[in-house]
């Protein structure tokens, strides 16, 4: 059987709020989580797993545009600078998810949304943009919460599915855990074959992909945001 692509798109806040620790440990957690994605993807032959990044502050941009199969896929470290432009972020993922430049035989994609603060700009625009592509409608969605700032009634509105909430990472070990469940689960979800057209989103967010409750109570010497 011929491998069908899983495009996963990270989305990712690099906002002088996430300056530090932050930026630090979610490029760790990336970088670790890839062996992991490329365990899953080895798991499910028939799907080929290609990965990119889209970074919005100031402006939004391509940080990794080309899909990159995981296996060839090595993490550069992202930087932050500036503003939350999270609805330009959204619209450059919008472009994406059109048929073409997305193949008509592929799996449902995976958008991956990490954020620690409120956007500042048309974030609404940006999120109806991708709602309106055939591909944006069947992606699998999750996002995280970083630190108590987070807007997190932004991401329940990106996720489309009042049955699943944003993952919270308010230290570094849920942060970790966060990106490891979002790089693993969400691309077992994806790899199920599309039923229709639009009409399985419900089956593709429904439990058991429903994000983890993250435990933070054994990391009393961790650090919080």
């Amino acid at each position: 059987m011929a491998n069908r692509p899983v495009h996963f798109i990270w989305v990712l806040d690099c906002s002088y709020s996430m300056q530090g620790e932050k930026i630090a440990r979610l490029n760790y957690a990336i970088r670790e989580a890839i062996p992991e994605m490329r365990s899953v993807a080895h798991d499910n032959p028939a799907a080929q797993l290609l990965l990119r990044t889209v970074t919005f502050s100031t402006t939004a941009q391509w940080h990794h545009q080309n899909p990159i199969p995981v296996d060839d896929f090595t993490w550069q470290d992202v930087q932050v600078d500036g503003m939350t432009n999270l609805g330009e972020a959204l619209h450059l993922v919008a472009r994406e998810l059109q048929t073409p430049p997305m193949p008509q035989r592929a799996l449902k994609p995976v958008l991956a949304l990490v954020s620690d603060g409120v956007p500042t700009d048309d974030w609404r625009a940006g999120l109806k943009a991708v709602d309106a592509t055939p591909w944006g409608r069947k992606a699998v969605r999750v996002a995280v919460a970083v630190g108590a700032d987070a807007d997190r009634g932004v991401l329940q509105e990106f996720l489309g599915n009042p049955e699943l909430q944003p993952l919270d990472a308010n230290s570094p070990k849920q942060l970790a855990a966060a990106i490891r469940w979002a790089s693993t689960a969400a691309v077992k979800a994806a790899s199920q074959p599309v039923l229709g057209d639009g009409s399985d989103r419900t089956l593709t967010m429904a439990k058991p992909y429903a994000p983890p409750v993250l435990d933070d109570d054994d990391d009393d010497d961790d650090d919080v945001w």
